[in-house]
């Protein structure tokens, strides 16, 4: 069974000592530009990621597993149980959310690799078990009884890890992340849709995990506390702030399984519109699978700074050049994706920052 962790595991740190410890263990790099050298990244290995296409969903989630078989099931074989981690940012719309046919076909590709207990388990934005009923995991549960499928509630569950991020004052501010996301007896699945967003641009991979594991109240709890509202303190701040807690998150993460059988443009990740890419993405390098995602999408990877921070950092594989691509090319199913009406100010982080102190001294 599951391991039973504590309730409360207070892991902490500041955001700058983290960044200290990733500086302290990098290369130097040169710029692209050539005018020096900018340190970060090390050596990252090159990275398979499977890309498949076809007119079914469940299928493809499944092919596109068993076509990086070789990278995932050695790590598969240590571990106690899975944790698919969904995308339910919004828990009554379909096109927002992890429909239940990729969660059937990963647990096709599972069913005669793994035989430990499997976990659905989410922390919506909203309520969880609301979201599962809505979508019917609740279904999929009870037609995999063989495979020992629950459906968890990381709200209701109540156990987290700490760390600090910074607010929009740049001043230390601690968030609680589910600690089920955490557990290294635990080989977590990521189930991803390729969708636009209206802060940083795209969420693939990496948000969904990392925008998935801040805790808010458990229904009923008092008071109400969100602590994924910590997260959307300003453009520069989101972006850093998630690049952190995917540096304290990577260890920990197995395969991802990115559905772009209808992906979402426009007004992204929970109000946009359907785009039928019928395309499906894996691997178990969390940053190329969704550097082949973007690419898919048809957006500029230069605009999404949280995943050129992973990438910059060793958090895995950015460079489109040293990604072993299996199935179609990139080039075949690309299709350019309608971004946010807020584009143009989800940009500036790119831009110099205005509003610092007069200098001192």
């Amino acid at each position: 069974m599951p391991t039973d962790f504590s309730r409360r595991l207070f892991l902490g740190g500041s955001g700058a000592l983290l960044a200290h410890g990733l500086l302290a263990r990098s290369q130097s790099q040169p710029l692209p530009d050539g005018r020096g050298s900018v340190t970060g990244g090390g050596s990252v290995t090159p990275a398979a990621v499977s890309l498949v296409k076809g007119d079914d969903r469940r299928k493809n989630a499944h092919d596109a597993l068993e076509a990086i078989d070789d990278q995932i099931r050695p790590a598969l074989r240590q571990k106690k149980y899975v944790v698919i981690k969904p995308n339910n940012v919004s828990t009554v719309n379909p096109l927002a959310a992890t429909n239940a046919d990729t969660i059937n076909g990963i647990l096709d590709y599972l069913e005669p690799r793994f035989k430990g207990p499997v976990m659905i388990a989410e922390a919506s934005a909203g309520e969880t078990m609301e979201g599962f009923e809505n979508f019917h995991y609740d279904r999929v549960a009870a037609e995999r009884r063989a495979q020992h499928v629950s459906l968890v509630d990381l709200h209701q569950e109540a156990k987290y890890v700490t760390m600090p991020l910074i607010d929009f004052d740049i001043h230390p501010s601690p968030v609680r992340l589910a600690a089920r996301l955490f557990d290294p007896d635990a080989f977590i699945i990521c189930s991803a849709i390729l969708k636009t967003h209206n802060t940083v641009v795209a969420t693939l991979s990496v948000k969904n995990m990392v925008l998935g594991a801040p805790l808010h109240s458990a229904p009923k709890e008092t008071p109400r506390w969100n602590d994924k509202r910590r997260y959307h303190t300003g453009l520069r701040q989101t972006h850093y702030n998630m690049f952190l807690t995917a540096q304290k998150m990577r260890p920990f993460w197995g395969a991802t399984l990115i559905d772009g059988f209808e992906g979402m443009e426009g007004n992204g990740p929970a109000s946009g519109t359907p785009v039928p890419s019928r395309v499906a993405i894996a691997s178990t390098d969390y940053i190329a699978a969704d550097r082949v995602g973007v690419e898919a999408m048809g957006i500029d990877p230069n605009w999404i700074g949280y995943l050129n921070f992973c990438g910059q950092f060793g958090l895995g594989q950015f460079d489109l050049d040293k990604i072993e691509v299996r199935g179609e090319k990139v080039a075949s199913v690309r299709r350019k994706y309608q971004l946010h009406k807020d584009i143009e100010r989800e940009l500036l982080w790119m831009g110099p920052m205005t509003d610092l102190p007069p200098k001192l001294g």
